[in-house]
């Protein structure tokens, strides 16, 4: 157990997140006084998002992390107009939030030739600045990857997202049974025959490793943010985490995936005594307290591994406990473990994905549950431009 959860966690080591750059726009040229020439302006930073790249190989390809952008040129006898100087491109990945130091949004980089201009270029010398130059730009900024994804695959260890991201989608995740399989995102494409793509991310478990303070804890929460639709995946017959936990039936589990954040007094008592997590946790987040807004995401119930023994019963008593989930809530789980929302769930869905039970349903369902949504949203902005034209 601990060379495979080591071995994970090396890959885990070769995914990165989020760097900091250094940028600098160039200097604007010198103005020709004599002949009321204009200098060059410096060349901007922009950073474009491409689907070939990834910050791991920013880090790898520039240590030191600076961008600078060329200067202007000069104002000469042959040229009056200086050229202006060469522009900085900063290739990054499609997912990425641009951000400057104190956090404030520079700008979103969500397809393919998105860009934004991070540092702008210094004005050459002219008539109204005395023929002086004026310095470029610089700034700190920090690139911070979140996946987009139609559908974000959330579930507690073992629940089986990766093996059913691997009969939805296209996608090769690893699948083992431990819980340190997912340590970076996996995204899969789910292909109908009309060519419709949707993309369904199998995000890192909310508490992988966490008894060993090994988890992820919520350093991936953030890439929920960035998809359209949830899609919760539960075990049927449920989970304990370790011999000494206790055991979660699936109606807890989907009850501790909506809970917001876990504070290390709950993690403490929902692990219930295990000597090792005395040790410095991770502060393990799950949905509702990282984000409000997260909980109100439309979501999907996908009820795996309907193949086991007694599945059947145990889905029945989901689906009850489902309908007043106050009433089970309180005799189930400690007062700091209720969420203060629940979920409502557009559908549930019983499947296999060891069997492939169900996974055609699975695959319809989740189109039409974008769709309802795009079909809401053309409508909505419909209403809108109508009310626009009316009040012309």
């Amino acid at each position: 157990m601990v060379q495979l959860c080591s071995i994970c966690l090396r890959k885990y080591g070769n995914f990165v997140d989020n760097v900091r750059l250094f940028v600098r726009a160039g200097a604007g040229g010198m103005g020709l006084p004599r002949l009321g020439g204009h200098g060059g302006n410096g060349g901007d930073v922009w950073v474009v998002a491409t689907e070939k790249m990834t910050l791991k190989k920013i880090r790898d390809k520039y240590p030191q992390k600076r961008f600078v952008a060329d200067v202007g040129a000069n104002s000469s006898v042959r040229s009056l107009k200086g050229e202006k100087g060469k522009d900085k491109e900063i290739l990054v990945p499609v997912g990425v939030t641009v951000t400057t130091d104190d956090d404030k949004i520079i700008g979103d980089l969500n397809a393919e030739g998105d860009r934004v201009m991070v540092a702008k270029g210094g004005h050459g010398g002219s008539l109204t600045s005395a023929f002086l130059p004026s310095k470029g730009q610089s700034r700190q900024i920090k690139l911070d990857l979140k996946l987009i994804a139609d559908m974000g695959m959330v579930g507690f260890p073992n629940a089986g997202k990766s093996s059913l991201l691997t009969v939805l989608s296209n996608a090769t995740p690893q699948i083992a049974s431990y819980a340190f399989t997912t340590l970076k995102p996996q995204i899969g494409k789910l292909f109908y025959q009309d060519h419709k793509q949707i993309s369904v991310a199998d995000l890192p478990g909310l508490i992988e490793g966490a008894h060993m303070n090994k988890g992820m804890g919520h350093k991936f929460l953030k890439h929920v943010e960035r998809t359209k639709h949830l899609l919760f995946v539960v075990d049927v017959c449920g989970f304990q985490l370790a011999s000494q936990t206790p055991f979660r039936s699936a109606f807890e589990a989907v009850q501790l995936l909506t809970k917001v954040t876990l504070t290390k007094k709950s993690v403490l008592r929902f692990l219930d005594g295990l000597n090792v997590v005395r040790r410095p946790l991770p502060s393990p987040q799950e949905l509702e307290l990282y984000k409000e807004e997260l909980a109100g995401k439309p979501a999907l119930l996908v009820v795996n591994k309907m193949d086991l023994p007694d599945a059947e019963e145990k889905l029945a008593e989901l689906k009850e406990q489902l309908l007043n989930p106050k009433d089970f809530c309180h005799t189930l789980l400690p007062a700091d473990m209720i969420p203060k929302n629940h979920m409502t769930f557009r559908h549930v869905v019983p499947v296999s994905a060891a069997t492939g039970f169900s996974v055609d349903r699975l695959k319809s369902l989740i189109r039409e549950s974008l769709e309802e949504d795009d079909n809401m949203a053309t409508e909505a902005f419909r209403q809108e431009r109508l009310q626009l034209l009316r009040h012309r």
